[in-house]
Formats: structure tokens, sequence, C-alpha cells
């Protein structure tokens, strides 16, 4: 990256972000995990191969972690209800068993990473309770419910 892009150029990548992609992501979580997918783990810094290409390398990665930052600010001032109605959204939408998600979500605590670079640190421990709570939550529910999504095929 070299030269810093003009802040006009930003606004409109996020613009551009926001109506091209992020609009069909309603839930704020959706758009944490997409936008976090963005970013090179090694370096911090966010690609978007049809952003770079309409306004630059830099003004794209300025536009995707602006955006990422945002999305954060939107779950962290969650109510832990709209926050476990977003986890089960998310929950429904990956394709997988409850069960799988929920044992994956409690072990490998992947939210750690979708955070953004920079995140204070006590805004991003309040959100990681907060996903605890959810996952334990969503959980309890499941165990409530039972009859909702068996773990295994019914005996023939």
């Amino acid at each position: 990256m070299t030269a810093k892009p003009k802040r006009m150029d930003v606004l409109e990548a996020m613009d551009d972000l926001r109506l091209r992609t992020l609009a069909h992501m309603q839930r704020p979580l959706d758009r944490l995990i997409y936008l976090a997918s963005t970013r090179d783990y090694n370096t911090g810094l966010y690609y978007h191969d049809g952003l770079a290409a309409r306004f630059g390398e830099e003004a794209a990665c300025e536009a995707l972690a602006e955006c990422h930052n945002e999305a954060m600010r939107e779950l962290v001032t969650s109510s832990l209800e709209g926050l476990v109605g977003q986890m089960e959204g998310y929950m429904e939408s990956a394709r997988t068993r409850p069960t799988d998600f929920l044992g994956m979500w409690r072990g490998l605590e992947p939210y750690r990473v979708a955070v953004p670079v920079g995140t204070d640190p006590l805004a991003a421990g309040f959100l990681f309770s907060n996903f605890r709570v959810a996952l334990a939550i969503l959980d309890a529910r499941r165990n409530v419910r039972p009859g909702l999504e068996p773990d295994a095929s019914p005996r023939r």
C-alpha cells in the first residue's frame, strides 16, 4: 500500500460495499464474519477484488475495515436476546447440524478471530462473554425442545 486514498474514495467504496454486498446480509453477525474473511490474518489488511478494481486497493481496504468496525459496534450494542436470534439465524444458514455448530463454536470460538484488529479489549471481552452466554442459551433451548432435529437417523 502506498499513498493514502482520498476520503471520498473510501466513502464511495463503503457505499458500494453496503449496496452490493452487505445489503444481502441482514444480520450484523453475518457481516462481521464475512468482513473478517476478507482480512489477511498475517497482515491485518483487507482485500476485495471488485472494490479494489473499482476504487483501488487502499480505498477498498479502508472501506472493508470501516464496515467491519460498524458490524462490531452493532453486535456490541445488541441485546443478548438479539445476539441469540442472530446466532440462531446464522446457525440455520450454516447448513450444518445445530449440535455440530454449537460444539464447534464452543470449542473453537471462531468469533475471537472475527473481531476487527484494534478493537477495544473491553468491548471484545464483553462480546465474547455474550457469545458464550448465547451459545449456552441455544444449547439449553435444544435440550428443552429435543424433537426439533434428531441427532441421528431414526431406526427403521
